[in-house]
């Protein structure tokens, strides 16, 4: 499996912006699709985006389209999530995901390796 530490989680304002790291160890990166998950308390854990292994393809969950973006550097074995735009809705613990056999399902039960995560807290 692959080793994931996410970091850039933090505190801002609504209508302000932070930028999410996940470094990744172990493995190829460049063999595996990646994502970005978040959980809010009391909630299941729901699929934020993702993206091929050459970065080509990216996937939004509707509720970030337009403000949110992915990203990845493969020779920095890290991917990215740059988020604008942010509601206090968007609280949440933010979990990095990776899997080499992703077939585009938004569940989190189809992938396989996982971050420990990073608070993000949107004040209004």
């Amino acid at each position: 499996q692959v080793h994931l530490v996410e970091s850039g989680g933090g505190l801002v304002q609504a209508g302000g912006s932070l930028r999410l790291s996940c470094a990744a160890s172990g493995r190829p990166f460049r063999s595996y699709v990646m994502g970005w998950f978040r959980q809010a308390p009391g909630k299941e854990r729901e699929f934020v985006a993702a993206i091929s292994w050459s970065g080509d393809s990216t996937y939004y969950a509707d509720s970030v389209k337009g403000r949110f973006t992915i990203s990845r550097d493969n020779a920095k074995n890290t991917v990215y999530l740059q988020m604008n735009s942010l509601k206090p809705e968007d609280t949440a613990v933010y979990f990095c995901a990776a899997d080499q056999n992703w077939r585009g399902s938004y569940s989190a039960r189809d992938f396989g390796s996982w971050g420990q995560g990073t608070q993000v807290t949107v004040s209004s």
